[in-house]
Order: C-alpha cells, then sequence, then structure tokens
C-alpha cells in the first residue's frame, strides 16, 4: 500500500480561521489576526489565531492542527465573553468547506482558561486550544 504524500503546500489554517472569525457579527469589534498589530498592549477586545503544532495523517489526506486562541478583552468578563464566542465559532466550523478544504471535525483540546500575560502585564487573556481536522484537496 502507498501512502499519499502531503501536498507540496498544505492549507494555511490559520488565514482560513481569521476569515472565518473575522466574518462573524459576534467579534466585529475585535481585531482578528495571527499576531498582535503594533501598539497592542493586551487591554482591547483581540482574537490572536496560532498554529501550535498538530500533525498530517497521510493514509487519510488530513491535516490536523492544534489551534491556539489568544482571547483578550478590556476586562476579565469582556475577555471570557470573547473567548467563548471565538470558541463557539471555530467549533461551528466542522463539516463545512472553506475553499477547497473540507474541515470535518473541531474537538476542543484545552480551554478557555485564564492565562496572564507576562508580555502584557495589565492584559486579561484567555487561551483556547482547539484540534481542527481539515481534508486536504
Amino acid at each position: 500500500m502507498t501512502t499519499p504524500t502531503p501536498p507540496a503546500s498544505f492549507p494555511d489554517v490559520e488565514a482560513m480561521i481569521v476569515d472565518v472569525l473575522e466574518d462573524d457579527a459576534r467579534l466585529s469589534g475585535a481585531t482578528v489576526a495571527v499576531q498582535a498589530p503594533t501598539g497592542f498592549d493586551g487591554t482591547t477586545a483581540a482574537v490572536f489565531v496560532n498554529r501550535r503544532g498538530g500533525a498530517w495523517v497521510g493514509e487519510r489526506h488530513v491535516d490536523q492542527p492544534l489551534i491556539e486562541l489568544e482571547v483578550y478583552g478590556p476586562t476579565k468578563h469582556a475577555a471570557h465573553v470573547l473567548a467563548n464566542d471565538a470558541r463557539q465559532i471555530l467549533l461551528s466550523m466542522a463539516n463545512n468547506r472553506y475553499g477547497t478544504n473540507l474541515v470535518t471535525e473541531v474537538e476542543e483540546q484545552d480551554g478557555p482558561r485564564w492565562l496572564p500575560d507576562y508580555l502584557y502585564s495589565a492584559a486579561n487573556r484567555y487561551v483556547t486550544v482547539m484540534k481542527v481536522y481539515v481534508d486536504v484537496y
């Protein structure tokens, strides 16, 4: 049996998730990006999307990235609400096609959990880790 090789280019799952989060009205007042913009101090509404690992499953032709959502708000409560909204949006991606890729499943791995931020001392931050199953075409 021959194992399929991964595609020359994996889908940019971070960009795909940023697009989905940005399109949802619940996050309309938040910055959604893969990294903090210049001048960000952790005290405004923001959701940062980062791939934190994952695996290619050759026999299924599936990318399984671990996606970390770092969510900030002006208060702890606001950050908590925003984290839950972002989490729900990401979970709702299951069984939907984005471009040429199909998200078949989304599993929560950790979170949302309060996590003080030592880079931004005044920040209110929650972190969530999700596993996203993406059929790569």
